[in-house]
């Protein structure tokens, strides 16, 4: 399944661009209002690209650099986006990748010099894997970078986040005050991993709402794709 849905994730990506010509014409058609700003776009370093290739043979991803993300916002009549590191990918367990830290600081670092190529367009979020023992001193070190420092993206699912894990539960909530604290916002992932079938519910969208989301409660948390997987 997780074959699928990447596949699929990558074909997205490489039919984005006709995508939005397309959607772009359209709304010229009916003279239609273009949407200001893309709040949820990603960017693949050369390295990740081959990771998610070498791990999901099904899907070969490639590359995907600012100045793509930028061809594609024109070609959509968009002027703004946000850009949500992946980084994280590195540290998802299925993905075994070798010195992931380093891996994963090095496309966070990747994802600024991107954003910074175009300060008037993008906005840039630190991206990685809230139960790791480095998460927070990664969290500090975004918020020192000026083309990270406005928010954090989180992604329970990839992180195989487990709502019924005290010590998981514990570990995010630290995750979410010290954002708070540093006044990041907040992009979560919340669906559970499919993958590892971890229950996604009712239940898990109480103990989010009641035992993550008090933890910042002075920034905007956005919750992605309704909730769902994609």
């Amino acid at each position: 399944m997780m074959h699928t849905r990447l596949a699929s994730a990558v074909a997205f990506a490489l039919g984005s661009l006709a995508f939005a010509q397309g959607a772009a014409q359209e709304r010229r058609d009916r003279k239609a209002p273009v949407p200001l700003a893309d709040h949820h776009q990603h960017l693949f370093s050369p390295e990740l690209a081959a990771l998610m290739t070498t791990t999901t043979p099904v899907a070969a991803a490639k590359p995907r650099t600012a100045a793509d993300l930028i061809e594609q916002l024109d070609a959509a009549g968009i002027k703004r986006a946000v850009v949500l590191s992946t980084a994280y990918i590195f540290e998802q367990p299925s993905r075994k990748a070798d010195h992931a830290a380093e891996k994963l600081k090095r496309d966070n670092d990747w994802t600024s010099q991107q954003v910074a190529l175009f300060p008037n367009r993008l906005i840039g979020f630190c991206g990685l894997n809230p139960l790791k023992d480095y998460a927070l001193e990664e969290l500090s070190r975004c918020a020192a970078d000026p083309n990270l420092r406005r928010g954090l993206k989180l992604h329970f699912g990839n992180s195989v986040v487990d709502y019924h894990n005290p010590e998981h539960i514990a570990q995010v909530r630290r995750v979410f005050r010290a954002a708070n604290d540093r006044r990041m916002a907040i992009v979560v992932h919340v669906r559970a991993s499919v993958t590892a079938r971890l229950p996604w519910g009712r239940d898990e969208a109480l103990i989010f709402l009641n035992e993550l989301l008090p933890a910042a409660p002075d920034v905007v948390v956005q919750v992605a794709h309704l909730a769902s997987a994609g």
